[in-house]
């Protein structure tokens, strides 16, 4: 089991060899399977990434209503290409939005590192696998990457935002997609490592406050943020700049914080956005339900 990051960091510069494949290995040690039999269970989780995206439907809503067809509406947007983002993280929004209506509407989706932040790592990879700048066997690298930084962050922190707030969750996974495309993009091990330190420390302390205890609102949204931080984070390593903390610190820290984080703010729905008389409301009309609505 991968409990470290420099761990990883000196396994590539011992062995010569990228960070996906000391991931991959500790995989194959870990199931006691082939780098075949890996590698094909990595496929499957990647093409279930592709379709919780690719069968996503505007028209879908979520039971409580408070999710469904902004993903849609951002498609539209994006295609007219007028975006102040410009064309790719356009299509990273959207796809970060299609996915996480997808979950609330109980859809397939991959827990990426968790269901609350499924759309974040699909996101920032799919476009550019349409685009065809990156091809499967790139794309399977890449989630070898992402899952070595998920495995670190879960040993040494946590992902749950019952544990950590949503930092755990939506942090991790932006942690987890910048690795991903620093190594997409050529990055060397370092360079994941420190977009992965960078993402994680931008969303440091962020909190869980589902409205109803629902994982739609701001649970959509902030997959957003997650995967557009991604980019920015993996493109600030490409160009060399670094995290000036280390990562296992920086993952350090944030269950540190998480631990800090009041009860109410981590996932139980008592404080923060589901506190508000919004959220409150949208609470008592779930509880009546449907039957007493009528």
């Amino acid at each position: 089991m991968l409990d470290s990051i420099q761990e990883i960091l000196d396994r590539c510069r011992a062995e010569d060899v990228p960070f996906w494949r000391v991931v991959r290995e500790s995989d194959m040690d870990q199931r006691q399977v082939t780098a075949e039999e890996s590698r094909e269970k990595m496929r499957s989780t990647w093409l279930a990434m592709l379709e919780s995206e690719e069968s996503y439907q505007a028209r879908r809503r979520s039971l409580s209503g408070l999710a469904g067809g902004d993903g849609g509406k951002m498609r539209d947007y994006a295609a007219q290409g007028q975006s102040l983002a410009g064309d790719y993280l356009s299509e990273v929004i959207a796809a970060a939005l299609c996915v996480g209506e997808g979950n609330a509407c109980m859809r397939k989706i991959v827990a990426a590192p968790t269901a609350g932040a499924c759309g974040v790592l699909p996101a920032v990879l799919i476009p550019l696998y349409r685009r065809g700048k990156a091809s499967e066997e790139k794309i399977l690298q890449a989630l070898y990457v992402a899952a070595g930084i998920g495995t670190v962050i879960s040993c040494r922190a946590c992902i749950a935002g019952a544990a950590g707030g949503c930092q755990a969750e939506i942090g991790s996974a932006s942690a987890m997609a910048a690795g991903a495309l620093t190594a997409l993009r050529g990055g060397s091990s370092q360079q994941i490592a420190h977009a992965a330190a960078m993402a994680l420390k931008n969303l440091m302390g962020l909190v869980c406050d589902p409205v109803a205890g629902l994982v739609e609102v701001p649970c959509i949204k902030r997959n957003v943020i997650g995967a557009v931080n991604a980019v920015s984070c993996a493109d600030m390593a490409l160009a060399g700049i670094e995290s000036r903390v280390p990562a296992d610190q920086v993952i350090d820290c944030m269950g540190d914080v998480g631990s800090r984080i009041p009860v109410e703010l981590r996932e139980t729905a008592l404080g923060g956005l589901a506190a508000t008389p919004f959220g409150r409301e949208v609470q008592r009309r779930m509880r009546r339900g449907p039957a007493e609505e009528a």
